[in-house]
This record gives C-alpha cells, sequence and structure tokens, in this order.
C-alpha cells in the first residue's frame, strides 16, 4: 500500500489490499481506490458483504473510486460526489461511465490510472526488445544495417536489385537470405501464419500488407480489388490481425489520379470535397464511369473489412495524387464510420500542410458525424517530392526542418488524444519521442494505453525495441508486415533501404541496440 498526493486530497492506491483494511482506513482518504478485488472474493476471504460495504460508504460524505464489480452497489450512493469504474488496472472510459452513472449528485469524473504512477516505458530494455530473436538472427539484421549505412552502396544496391530481377538474374536467394527476411513476413499468406503467431506470442498484432506494386490497366486494378478482399478474409480468421493496408493506386489509374488532383488544386472552392465534386464534373464521359469503378472497387473492398471485422489503413501517395485519395477516403469514411472505426487515412506529418488538413478532417468528421480514423505518419517520399518541386519549380511540400516535422507531428498526436471520443489514432512512428509523448498524454487524461481509440504501429523489422517494449507496457501495437513474391515486393524494399540511409541516426539506432543485446548475450 501506498499514498500519494493528488488535488482532491489524499488517496491510497492497493493492490491486493482486504477490503477490511480499506474500510478501516476510509475517512483518512478524500479518495478511495479498490484495484481488481470482485464481489465474490470479498465475500469469501475478506468477508465484508456488499450490504455492509454499502452501510459504511453511505455514512461517508467523501468521494469513493469502485472497481467494475461493485456497480450495483454504487448506483444506489447519490451522495457521492465522484465515482469511478476501475476493472484490472485499466480504467473505463469517462465517457462511458458518465453515461452509466448519471446520478443527480454527481458532479464530475475523475480519470486516475495506475500506471500513470509506474516507472515509464524504456525503449532502451533490449531484452524485451529482441525477445524473439536469436542470435543468428540478430548477427544478420546486424551485418544487413550496418550495408544500409553506407550510402553508396545503397544507391548502387537500389538500381541492381530491380534490374537483376526483371533480367532474370539469379539473385532471388540472396534478397531473400538478406533484406526480404528482414522486412517481409513472406511470400504468401500461409509463410506469414508463423510469423504473426510469434508476434501475438509477445501481445504485438499485424498490419497487413499486401506489397505488389506498379501494375496497370482495369484487369490488373480488379485483380488487385481481388487480392486485397483475399487478405482482409484471411486477416478475418486469425487471432491477432486487426487491420489490413490498401494503396488506392493499386487499384486505380494513377494519371487519371494525377488529373483529379491537378483539377482540385485549381478549384475555388475552399473544402476538400467541393474542390473534388467540381473536379468530377469536368472528367470526360470515359474518365467519370472509369473512377466511379474506382469508387465501386474501393466500396467492395470496405464491405468485405466490414463483414471480416478487419480496419482498412488507406496509405498515403505523393502529393500530385494525394487529393482525390483524400476525398475518396473521407467519403467512404463518411459511409462507413458512423459506429466504429473501419477506414484510417493516412496524414504525412512531413508535409508543412498535413496538421491543418487534420483539423479540417476533424471538422468534417464532426458535421458529418463519422468517426475520424487518423494514421499518423511522417512520410516515405521526401527525396522524391523536393526532386519534382526543384524540377518544376513550385514550392516543396515537404517541411523545412526535421525539427519542424517533428513538432507537427508531435501537435497531431496531441489533437488526435484531446479529440479521442470522434478520432481513432494509429501512432504509426519509429520516433521515440512520438511514441512516449503519446504514452504519457493517454497517462494524463486518465485513458488506458490499450484504449481502443489508439494504437501503435511500427515496421516489421524495425525499431523492435519501441513495439515490444509498448508491448509490454500494455500498449496496443503492431508490426506493418508486408508479404508477396520477391520480384513484386523489390519496390518496397528499396525504399526501406533507402529510408534507412536517409532517415538521421535510424540505422544508427539500431545497430547500436543489436550490438548491445548481442553483448548482453555474451554472443
Amino acid at each position: 500500500m501506498k499514498w500519494a498526493r493528488h488535488d482532491f486530497g489524499f488517496f491510497m492506491l492497493t493492490d491486493g489490499t482486504t477490503m477490511n483494511r480499506l474500510l478501516r482506513r476510509t475517512l483518512q482518504g478524500s479518495i478511495i481506490l479498490f484495484n481488481s478485488i470482485k464481489p465474490q472474493q470479498t465475500q469469501s476471504k475478506v468477508k465484508c458483504q456488499p450490504a455492509k460495504l454499502q452501510q459504511r460508504v453511505m455514512s461517508c460524505d467523501k468521494c469513493f473510486v469502485f472497481t467494475e464489480g461493485y456497480i450495483e452497489i454504487v448506483t444506489r450512493l447519490r451522495k457521492c460526489h465522484l465515482i469511478y469504474g476501475f476493472e484490472h488496472g485499466a480504467p473505463t472510459e469517462p465517457a462511458i461511465l458518465a453515461k452509466l452513472f448519471a446520478w443527480d449528485g454527481i458532479r464530475t469524473v475523475l480519470s486516475i490510472h495506475l500506471s500513470a504512477m509506474k516507472d515509464p516505458i524504456s525503449f532502451d530494455n533490449t531484452e524485451i526488445a529482441f525477445a524473439p530473436k536469436t542470435a543468428k538472427e540478430l548477427q544478420g539484421a546486424q551485418f544487413l544495417f550496418s550495408m544500409m549505412g553506407k550510402p553508396l552502396l545503397v544507391k548502387l544496391g537500389t538500381r541492381l536489385a530491380p534490374w537483376s530481377i526483371k533480367v532474370g538474374l539469379p539473385v532471388k536467394g540472396l534478397i531473400r537470405k538478406t533484406i526480404f527476411k528482414q522486412f517481409v513476413g513472406g511470400e504468401t499468406l500461409e509463410e506469414i501464419i508463423p510469423v504473426a503467431k510469434t508476434l501475438g506470442e509477445y501481445n504485438v498484432q499485424v498490419i497487413l500488407d499486401y506489397g505488389v506494386e506498379g501494375a496497370e490497366g482495369e484487369t490488373a486494378y480488379d485483380h488487385a480489388r481481388d487480392e486485397f478482399i483475399r487478405v482482409i478474409q484471411f486477416a478475418g480468421t486469425q487471432p491477432n490481425v486487426p487491420f489490413m493496408s490498401v494503396k488506392v493506386t493499386g487499384f486505380a489509374r494513377f494519371s487519371l489520379l494525377e488529373k483529379l488532383d491537378s483539377l482540385m488544386h485549381d478549384a475555388p472552392e475552399d473544402s476538400l470535397i467541393k474542390k473534388y465534386n467540381r473536379a468530377i464534373l469536368l472528367l470526360t464521359a470515359d474518365e467519370v464511369n472509369e473512377w466511379q469503378r474506382v469508387q465501386e472497387r474501393f466500396r467492395k473492398i470496405c464491405e468485405a473489412a466490414t463483414a471480416s471485422n478487419v480496419g482498412v489503413l488507406v496509405d498515403a501517395e505523393e502529393t500530385w495524387i494525394q487529393d482525390p485519395v483524400d476525398a475518396v477516403t473521407m467519403l467512404m469514411m463518411d459511409e462507413y464510420n458512423k459506429v466504429k472505426i473501419l477506414l484510417y487515412n493516412t496524414i504525412q506529418l512531413y508535409r508543412h500542410d498535413r496538421l491543418d488538413f487534420l483539423k479540417k478532417s476533424y471538422e468534417a468528421a464532426l458535421e458529418r458525424d463519422f468517426i475520424l480514423g487518423a494514421k499518423l505518419v511522417r512520410g516515405a517520399y521526401m527525396e522524391k517530392e523536393r526532386k519534382r518541386a526543384a524540377e518544376k519549380n513550385y514550392l516543396s511540400p515537404i517541411q523545412p526542418t526535421k525539427e519542424s516535422s517533428d513538432k507537427d507531428y508531435n501537435e497531431a498526436v496531441r489533437f488526435c488524444i484531446d479529440h479521442l471520443e470522434n478520432i481513432g489514432l494509429i501512432v504509426a512512428s519509429h520516433n521515440e519521442n512520438s511514441n512516449l509523448l503519446a504514452t504519457q498524454l493517454l497517462q494524463e487524461r486518465g485513458y488506458a494505453l490499450d484504449h481502443p481509440h489508439v494504437h501503435f504501429s511500427q515496421l516489421y523489422g524495425m525499431s523492435d525495441n519501441i513495439t515490444f517494449n509498448l508491448a509490454k507496457a500494455g500498449c496496443s501495437v503492431s508490426k506493418y508486415l508486408p508479404f508477396g513474391p520477391i520480384k513484386d515486393v523489390v519496390p518496397y524494399l528499396m525504399r526501406r533501404a533507402q529510408e534507412n540511409t536517409s532517415v538521421g541516426g535510424q540505422t544508427g539506432r539500431e545497430l547500436g541496440l543489436i550490438k548491445k543485446e548481442l553483448k548482453r548475450r555474451k554472443v
């Protein structure tokens, strides 16, 4: 038992303390918290009947906190100013409690989360971070990240690997044993099952990503739709695969998206959807029919996800096709996110306009009465974006500095957590400070770390120190797990190699953690 100071006075944190001892201390605290004590335990072990508890509580004009097991009792305690449900260390949402406990005498609902009193989460614990890895696997990862720390080698490799695959050189074996093994779950859905199972043993979930990119043509787009649906249906049968990632460019022509984006930029209207509606009117009849087929593919994906109870994360694209992707995703949210969060739009905070976009998206969700799904990332196309902006002589959409990108990202996290009643948040980041900020904000506001509207995610093969330590702390967290034939996932693998070269300190951090764990294991 220990005591802590709070604005309301002293309150007592307990863990397994008998009910009788708690009752004897009632008059010494303005708030009493009964943690993880069920009514049947009280009756059989402590011999304190609920009726006696009720009598004692009713005789004291104080504020009380009870476990969920005592809801039947506390619903009659109209004298209490404050009552808060607490079940097995995870607080119930204040909004739900306010609805359940609609008493005349209640003034407010105070959230107290025991995890806020615990030691802060640390991402330096390599024993937890690499628990699933053998020494041999760690040594392989050490070699790979060492190579990715050499920019010239990465530049050469990202050019040679796609070419070698295209002309049929025997390089698949080498790719499979190195970069493919590190960042991809397998070539087929069946191959990712043991990977997902291993992650699940450490309370880490999976976001499936069918990593095939670049096919063009109506037949290819229909095939991509069918593949997305197949993956969604598979995810629905797995115990720890709550999400599936999709790319609109997988089932829509890039040049059509580019035209829509250009028309939207030229439109005089002041909102995303109004710009989108005007742009649709300026398409040719054939393009309108083509775009209707895109929307129908998207809708069928959403219907399959609804039937399988699997969330859909819509990937971000290049800025010159992003506006129509945002628009169609928002329209689908308006249709499918009314009751629960099915769709999440990906918001790239390395763009200087995205924090404002997030806030406008939230306002639109309130106006249209749907729940906004927001997956926050920094971004993966920085070099390409800056290069195109320079070539075409327009203002780069990328933040001027890493610090400004970090600032907007953290502000976006703060905004989402401040509006969790209407936002579903996925903190998709390899930045340790941003992940820690999210956990601290949840604790400060009295939310559980595994709040149903908050999820954390990192790419498979990277930042295991974040993923597994978050899982150990009780957060809802996943690995973004791509799969597909080697020849089809090469573009994804090349981006991972380039990303680890361009992200300041990422490769060095990975290497330092791996070396630390190998040293701890005395390897």
